[in-house]
């Protein structure tokens, strides 16, 4: 079976100290990275749990419009859950595509040059 990934490099790289680590971590260059990540994850975390209240409010509350049928023996409680599924999938799509594109490149050069260049 043939792979893309590098044999294990079979020097020893010393670890970063705890200053390093401090030093990093009050770098702009790390608050740029946190606030990118909590900017996307934040707002869409505070969406999502609103969406998901709304759906369990109206079947506890609204029995009456859940129910209403919308096509055969489709009603708006199964497309509201349905539509949750899709959401999630979305939401961990649309993650995957945000954090390749700005979170894995800013934290990989941080990664890097804290060992070192290895």
């Amino acid at each position: 079976m043939a792979t893309d990934a590098p044999p294990p490099s079979k020097e020893q790289h010393q670890l970063p100290s705890t200053e390093e680590f401090t030093e990093v971590q009050q770098s702009a260059e790390f608050g740029e990275l946190r606030r990118s990540y909590r900017s996307f994850a934040f707002p869409l975390t505070v969406a999502f749990i609103a969406w998901y209240l709304l759906y369990v409010l109206l079947s506890n509350y609204a029995g009456d419009f859940m129910g209403t049928k919308l096509f055969g023996n489709i009603n708006v409680a199964f497309v509201f859950g349905i539509a949750q599924f899709v959401t999630t999938f979305l939401i961990a799509w649309w993650y995957s595509r945000h954090a390749g594109a700005k979170l894995d490149p800013k934290a990989e050069a941080i990664k890097t040059r804290m060992e070192g260049g290895a």
